[in-house]
């Protein structure tokens, strides 16, 4: 299954830009995320896309230290259960361990991996192969993180150490300012370790009860995000391979991480197959983005994944009974 973001958790980069006087809408179009989709708690968007966001914000912000800033517009609603589930442990070491275990419903692109060091509690950020590793992805993460412990134990407390793999930005010692502890850059690891007294340390608003009401919430999402249909997959798998101009029903399926023959057994079985799903996304996609005005009609033949202009406008014939440019004419008059 291609990798992918929880959706309500990206309102936080939506806050984000704002607080740098940047509109998001045209920043979440131009990396292809819906901000419709942004308050349903089912939405997921791809992994790429996240990636392609946090570029882009930090081209348009200017600011190597914008990882920093997500701490301010954390609320545990944009994690849904496991927010909730995180506030109602009864330590900071059940609430890490909830996140390490429920770590995929936010996202697919990284594992979070537990030690028990002389120093105490170690969380290590561990990528997978699709992410980027860029650095304020990664700030961002031990950001929030940090918010999190201190929505549970206070605003007093303070990471025992924070190891960064990438290099010291100019704006250092805003680390410091906000981890209030020692920051090592250009570190073997990225990681955060927890004191064991704030590790172990009851928190006052411990519920087991409502804890593990949240454990039965993230247990089904899980049960159903493994189960997710194929046809939905598929479809995701194209929309984000179609401008490559290299799609195919084997690009697909290692993608994934299943055989052609396999995709094509499963698709059967919900009555599909790969060529009408690919039909189906062009198709959904050209009525889109031929009513905008700005994108010639090369380049929505090159976003739906045409070598040559000639077979965008056959195809566009077929599915809707008139040329690209006809249709634009009507659309524009309607």
């Amino acid at each position: 299954m291609a990798a992918t973001f929880l959706g309500p958790a990206v309102e936080i980069y939506w806050k984000l830009l704002e607080s740098y006087g940047i509109d998001p809408d045209p920043v979440f179009r131009e990396v292809r995320l819906d901000p419709a989709k942004l308050e349903d708690p089912n939405t997921r968007f791809s992994y790429v896309k996240i990636d392609n966001l946090w570029k882009r914000m930090v081209e348009l912000s200017g600011d190597p230290c914008l990882g920093l800033k997500v701490a301010n517009y954390w609320h545990p609603s944009f994690f849904g259960a496991l927010g909730y589930a995180w506030l109602t442990s009864s330590s900071l070491r059940t609430a890490v361990a909830r996140y390490q275990r429920y770590m995929r419903i936010l996202t697919d692109g990284a594992d979070l991996l537990l030690e028990d060091t002389d120093d105490g509690l170690k969380l290590v950020l561990d990528y997978k192969a699709i992410s980027r590793q860029q650095p304020t992805r990664t700030d961002s993460f031990f950001s929030y993180t940090t918010e999190m412990c201190r929505a549970n134990r206070g605003k007093a407390f303070n990471p025992v150490s924070v190891s960064l793999m990438h290099s010291a930005p100019d704006c250092a010692s805003e680390f410091y300012a906000y981890f209030r502890c020692p920051v090592e850059f250009d570190a073997s690891e990225n990681s955060l370790i927890i004191s064991a007294e704030d590790a172990d340390k009851q928190l006052a608003g411990s519920n087991p009860h409502l804890a593990q009401l949240n454990d039965q919430v993230m247990i089904r999402y899980l049960a159903n995000l493994d189960k997710a249909d194929i046809v939905s997959r598929v479809k995701a798998t194209i929309l984000d391979q179609l401008p490559s101009g290299n799609i195919t029903e084997s690009s697909v399926a290692d993608t994934l991480h299943t055989s052609s023959r396999t995709m094509q057994r499963q698709l059967q079985t919900e009555n599909s197959n790969f060529k009408s799903l690919l039909n189906e996304v062009r198709s959904e996609l050209a009525d889109k983005y031929i009513r905008d005005s700005q994108l010639s009609l090369t380049e929505i033949s090159f976003l739906l994944g045409f070598a040559e202009m000639s077979s965008f406008s056959r195809a566009f014939k077929r599915w809707k009974g008139e040329s690209p440019s006809a249709f634009r004419t009507i659309s524009q008059t309607d």
